[in-house]
C-alpha cells in the first residue's frame, strides 16, 4: 500500500466517523483543551497498528504528539503501554476509534499468525495469508500477518496466476487451463508465477507434465497424501497445502515438507484484540 492509499483510507474511514462533526466532544470539551492519553494492553500477544496508529493521529492533527514505547510485532502482555499522545482533548478523541479498530484487527491477527507459527518453528514450512480478507483493509491485515512472522500470498487477482478448480472446470481441463495461461502470459507479456490447484495424486501427475508451473496447491490432502505428494513433486516446483489445517494439525501437514501453508483463518477467524485508549 502507497502513502497515498494509505491516507486515503485513513481519511475515508474518518469521514465516516465524523462526518459534520464529533459533537459529543465538541459539546462538552473545550475547544482549547489538552490533554495525553495511553494505549493500554488489554491481552497478551503480538502488538501491530502502532506505526498506522501514529499516522491516524497525524491525519486528525499534525500536533499531537506521539511518544512510542513499543515497536510493531513486539510480544506484549496484559497492561503493558504501548505509547503516549498528547495534544487537543478532541483531535484525541476523533482518532481514538478508527486506531482502536485497525489496532485491535490488526493485532488479533498477528497473534494468530504468531501462534501458528510457532508452533512449525522446527519445520522450513511457511506459513501464508490468502485473499479471505475484510473488503478493503487488505492491506492492513496482510500488514498484520508478517509482523506476526507470516508471510504474503498473492494480493489479489493481478500479482499471481492461481489456477484452481473451478478455474480447471471452466476451462475443460488441467491441459487447457495450463496451456491457455502460458499462451496469455506470452501474448501479454506477462511475467506472472503460476500456481496450480490439485485435488488428488493424478493431477499433482499431471500438473508436473508442465515447468511452467511454480507451485503445486495441494488442497485438502489428507496428511498422508500430502506426504506422498512431495515425495511426487520431489522439488520439481513449491508445494502449498491448504484446506481445514488448523494448531491441531499443522505440525502434520509441516512436516510432510511443504514449502508452504496457507490458512484463512489467520484473517478471517482472528479474534480481536483487546486494547483501550485511556485519557490521563
Amino acid at each position: 500500500m502507497s502513502i497515498q492509499e494509505l491516507e486515503s483510507f485513513i481519511k475515508n474511514s474518518l469521514q465516516e466517523d465524523i462526518k459534520d462533526g464529533d459533537h459529543t466532544s465538541l459539546a462538552c470539551i473545550d475547544k482549547n483543551s489538552v490533554s495525553k492519553a495511553k494505549l493500554l494492553i488489554k491481552d497478551d500477544g503480538i502488538i501491530a497498528g502502532i506505526d498506522l496508529a501514529e499516522r491516524i493521529f497525524k491525519v486528525v492533527d499534525s500536533k499531537i504528539k506521539f511518544i512510542q514505547h513499543i515497536n510493531d510485532g513486539a510480544i506484549v502482555s496484559k497492561n503493558n503501554i504501548a505509547f503516549h499522545v498528547h495534544g487537543n482533548a478532541i483531535s484525541i478523541l476523533k482518532a481514538e476509534r478508527l486506531v482502536l479498530n485497525c489496532m485491535q484487527r490488526m493485532s488479533g491477527i498477528a497473534t494468530k499468525t504468531y501462534e501458528l507459527s510457532q508452533l512449525i518453528k522446527s519445520t522450513n514450512t511457511k506459513i501464508l495469508d490468502t485473499r479471505k480478507t475484510t473488503p478493503l483493509n487488505r492491506h492492513l491485515e496482510k500488514w498484520a500477518v508478517k509482523l506476526g512472522g507470516g508471510y504474503n500470498h498473492r494480493f489479489g487477482l493481478y500479482d499471481k496466476i492461481m489456477i484452481k478448480d473451478n478455474h480447471i472446470d471452466y476451462a475443460q481441463g488441467i491441459d487447457n487451463a495450463i496451456n491457455k495461461t502460458i499462451k496469455y502470459l506470452s501474448e501479454n507479456n506477462k511475467k506472472l508465477d503460476i500456481i496450480v490447484e490439485a485435488r488428488n495424486l493424478n493431477e499433482v501427475k499431471q500438473i508436473l507434465k508442465y515447468s511452467e508451473v511454480d507451485r503445486i496447491l495441494l488442497d485438502n490432502f489428507s496428511i498422508a497424501e500430502t506426504a506422498n505428494a512431495v515425495n511426487l513433486i520431489n522439488n520439481k516446483c513449491q508445494t502449498e497445502s491448504s484446506g481445514d489445517i488448523n494448531a491441531n494439525n499443522i505440525l502434520d501437514y509441516a512436516k510432510c515438507g511443504v514449502d508452504y501453508i496457507s490458512v484463512g483463518a489467520i484473517t478471517h477467524s482472528a479474534k480481536n484484540f483487546d486494547l483501550s485508549l485511556k485519557a490521563e
